[in-house]
């Protein structure tokens, strides 16, 4: 590679999520700025946010969440980490592959719910 090579990275293949509310973005091409929302509405909470921190004084990268916020996250930690143990109880009780599945769906279920923090 010689020094006049213009080196572009490519994109990853991971799914990208919407910076408000955290849904999948759908895939989008090659071309332009990656999307940074799912929607206007996700746009415009952001940008209220990015401006009440501003005047607030509290760094750009502050997650700021109400007591009711903290509480419904902790709740969904608690189902996912049940359903994680419910997962380890049932191969330790040898369960068959069919009650393990269920039980997987579970956890995937409660991790989506999880992803969309607002």
């Amino acid at each position: 590679m010689t020094g006049d090579e213009l080196v572009v990275p490519r994109r990853s293949n991971a799914p990208k999520h919407c910076g408000w509310c955290g849904r999948r973005l759908p895939e989008g091409g090659n071309v332009g700025r990656r999307r940074r929302y799912c929607g206007q509405s996700c746009r415009q909470r952001a940008y209220e946010r990015r401006t009440a921190l501003q005047r607030s004084g509290l760094p750009e990268d502050a997650v700021v969440l109400s007591d009711t916020e903290i509480a419904a996250l902790q709740d969904r930690l608690f189902q996912l980490r049940c359903a994680a143990e419910d997962i380890a109880t049932a191969t330790h009780d040898g369960a068959d592959a069919d009650e393990l599945r269920r039980l997987a769906e579970e956890i995937v279920l409660a991790a989506k719910d999880l992803e969309q923090l607002r």
